[in-house]
């Protein structure tokens, strides 16, 4: 009896050793200055955080988790979470800015007229629709920029499995972590702020082209997948795996 009690505050130990909170600075590299609102996810758990205005932050992890760090401006770093980091607690991570080159943007100005119904035909509107189809989980897009919706969403019903089983049936790890995902507030106020995909690639395990790949074959229209921020992206790749999934029971 006492064997078995001491064998089972080991494994408690064990656990409450491994799961933990770290901590640690984050500073720019050239100066040693702290960087604040650094955003810090650990792409094992799928838990996120955020430094404070000193660039310190507080995240849960367990030995040989990685941490990505993305900073507006800076190259965007993964850490691995070492016995070391655990045992002796705060570590400076410092990140490298990066040159960013403008691109040359032409604007095209609209000339008004002062009368409603002249000025109202010459704004550009873009007409993407959205809609739905019961017993699906997924909407669709119509209108100019996905002409072919309709067909799309029969063909879809027709032989739906098959369209998205390359992405999410040789990865179900990695898309098992969409619902984590929706559910930690950190990594949802990051998302709402970024449109460069690269957190959701990292968390994911996918390229560019696959979540393209995905959006696709689930009727996202192209002016969505150019214009959407990732938290947008993050919900139309869990929308149709969700779609995927009960597709797949059936």
């Amino acid at each position: 009896m006492k064997r078995n009690l001491f064998i089972l505050f080991l494994m408690i130990s064990g656990v409450s050793f491994a799961q933990q909170t770290i901590k640690g600075t984050v500073m720019n590299a050239a100066n040693d200055q702290p960087l604040e609102n650094v955003n810090i996810v650990n792409l094992n758990q799928v838990v996120g955080a955020i430094t404070d205005e000193e660039g310190n932050f507080k995240i849960k992890a367990e030995v040989n988790d990685t941490l990505y760090f993305s900073y507006l401006g800076f190259r965007s770093i993964r850490v691995r979470v070492t016995n070391d980091w655990l045992k002796y607690g705060n570590v400076k991570v410092k990140m490298t800015e990066i040159g960013m080159a403008l691109e040359e943007v032409t604007l095209n100005s609209v000339k008004l007229t002062g009368y409603l119904e002249i000025d109202a035909k010459n704004i550009p509107i873009y007409d993407n629709h959205r809609y739905s189809i019961s017993g699906l989980n997924t909407g669709y897009e119509g209108g100019d920029h996905s002409p072919g919706a309709v067909t799309k969403t029969l063909r879809s019903l027709s032989n739906p499995a098959d369209l998205v089983y390359n992405i999410f049936g040789k990865r179900p790890r990695q898309m098992r972590k969409l619902r984590q995902m929706k559910d930690d507030e950190n990594i949802r106020d990051l998302l709402r702020r970024k449109f460069d995909r690269e957190t959701l690639m990292a968390l994911l395990q996918v390229n560019r082209s696959e979540i393209e790949e995905i959006l696709n074959h689930c009727n996202y229209s192209k002016d969505f997948m150019k214009t959407a921020n990732d938290l947008q992206i993050l919900d139309a790749i869990n929308g149709c795996y969700e779609e995927y999934k009960a597709l797949q029971k059936n």
